[in-house]
Formats: C-alpha cells, sequence, structure tokens
C-alpha cells in the first residue's frame, strides 16, 4: 500500500465522538473546496458505523448543499431513522461552521437470495494496456503545470485510467457524450465489505461529470472553460466487489439545460459484473 492511500485511509476513519456524531477532517482538491466525493464517502462511513456488519449499503442519495471548507474539520450526525428485520436506514447530514454541507440518505440490507439479472458490460480493453493519469496528465504541453500537479496529488492513492482522451486532454469540437474509465486503489485494502463500497463511493465523484463536458467540446475544470460542482448524487450497490480490484466506470449524459448537467453511470468488476449504477447531476457554467 502506498502513502497516499494509506492517507485516504486515515481520511475516511472518523473519529467517534458521541453515539450518533462523528469527525472528520478535510483537505483540499483540485479545485479550492472539500472534495464532494470525500464527504459523501465519510458520510457513508458515519452511516454504516452504527449498522451491523452483516447489513451491507445497497443505495444512497446524497445533496451537496455548500462547499466545504478544507481548512477545518466536518462534524457528521447520524439519524437513526429506521431498524427493520431486513433493512436499516440512516440520514447524516454534514456540518460546518455550524451550517449544513450534505447530506445523505443511506439503506442497508441483510443478504437475500432473490430475481438476478443484469445488463451485458460493454467493450473495453484491458485496463493494463492503457495510459496511467500521471503519464497522460503530463503529455498534454496545454495544461498549467500546477494543474496537472494538484491532478496528480488528488489521484496517487487511486490508479484511475481513462480508455479515451479525458475532456481537458482534447476539447473545442464536440464528442459522443460516453466516457469509460478503469480505476482500482493504489494497493491492497482489507476485506471489510463497507470500505470498499466507500471508496468507490469516493471515487465516483471524479469523473462522472466527464461526459457532460464531452458533448460540447468542453475541457473543464483543467483549463477553465466551465464552472461546475456536484448538486446531487445517488448510488445503487447491485453485487459485492473490491475496490483494489480493477472496476470499469462507464459513464455517459443523457441531457445538459439551465447551467446543469446529468451523468450517469454504471461500475463493472473486470470479469462483467454489474457491480454499482451511479447517478449525479451537477452545477456546469460556462463563465461570461
Amino acid at each position: 500500500m502506498n502513502e497516499a492511500l494509506q492517507g485516504l485511509l486515515d481520511l475516511l476513519d472518523l473519529e467517534q465522538i458521541e453515539e450518533n456524531i462523528f469527525r472528520g477532517q478535510s483537505r483540499s482538491a483540485v479545485v479550492p473546496r472539500v472534495f464532494g466525493g470525500q464527504v459523501a464517502a465519510q458520510a457513508l462511513v458515519a452511516a454504516g458505523r452504527t449498522v451491523p456488519a452483516d447489513r451491507p449499503a445497497h443505495s444512497l442519495h446524497a445533496y451537496f448543499l455548500r462547499m466545504g471548507d478544507p481548512g477545518a474539520p466536518i462534524v457528521y450526525n447520524v439519524d437513526r431513522m429506521r431498524d427493520g428485520r431486513s433493512f436499516t436506514t440512516r440520514r447524516v447530514v454534514a456540518v460546518q461552521h455550524g451550517k449544513p454541507i450534505f447530506a445523505l440518505s443511506a439503506s442497508f440490507q441483510t443478504h437475500e437470495e432473490g430475481l438476478d439479472h443484469q445488463i451485458p458490460m460493454p467493450p473495453s480493453p484491458d485496463p493494463e494496456t492503457l495510459p496511467t493519469s500521471e503519464e497522460r496528465l503530463r503529455g498534454y504541453d496545454h495544461l498549467d503545470a500546477a494543474v496537472v500537479e494538484r491532478f496528480l496529488e488528488a489521484r496517487q492513492s487511486v490508479d484511475l485510467r481513462y480508455v479515451e482522451e479525458p475532456p481537458y486532454g482534447k476539447f473545442g469540437e464536440p464528442r459522443e457524450p460516453h466516457s469509460q474509465v478503469w480505476f482500482r486503489t493504489n494497493g491492497k485494502l482489507e476485506d471489510d465489505p463497507l470500505l470498499h463500497v466507500v471508496l468507490a463511493t469516493y471515487v465516483s465523484d471524479m469523473t462522472l461529470l466527464d461526459s457532460v463536458l464531452l458533448a460540447h467540446g468542453r475541457g473543464g475544470w483543467a483549463v477553465g472553460d466551465v464552472v461546475g460542482a456536484s448538486l446531487d448524487h445517488a448510488m445503487w450497490f447491485h453485487r459485492p466487489f473490491r475496490a483494489d480490484e480493477w472496476l470499469l466506470y462507464d459513464q455517459e449524459s443523457p441531457s445538459a439545460y439551465g447551467g446543469r448537467g446529468l451523468g450517469q453511470a454504471r461500475i463493472y468488476t473486470q470479469d462483467g459484473r454489474l457491480a454499482v449504477s451511479v447517478i449525479q447531476e451537477g452545477v456546469v457554467r460556462v463563465p461570461r
């Protein structure tokens, strides 16, 4: 396990300060605010810490309310909304400086046998044949060196590989609003199922709005031709998976309108099992 991944695991290991109250540290990301995936992942950790281990998370629904301050800790208040025979529901509100910045509802379920089908995994190349994030980013002369370093620093804990050119690598002409990314953590993880779900939640906010940018030939926040932020985020965890093994993040955008863009995606294991479905809407504004 590399030092960056250990740092991420430490970031996600919340301090419990009361029965239903947890505190997490924060740090800045590519933009000067707390990364949304960090807040979502920490909130899911807080919820999961109040649920029996034999009830894995099966869904989350979240709203980003305010920008997070990377210089201050975040307090997570957990509401134990329901403890049923099969399902457990938690509501988490993240607070900074006395104001809510994020709200999450998460549901957990005991294992059950039932109907089983899925949409097939789309074709995609072997992730080991694709350039690493560092190889791609250092190959773009048009990107500011400081931006490249911030991107690389933010992704040291995760091996993230684009199948085709990312929005900031090739922009100016609209492309199909579809993007594929392979990812896994840069190191092996413990077997705790909640940890793997939490890390997939963290990564899921990194690239989901890429397909919105592709549809309009925009390079995104890396080149400053749009201003963006996550608004809401939903995930459904269908089948067990490991975040330290290759996962295909197949993303597309069905719509953008009114200063907002919608991204939807499916995450598959390398052997073709549909593990997660994701939907997110974000602010996507063109600066005047």
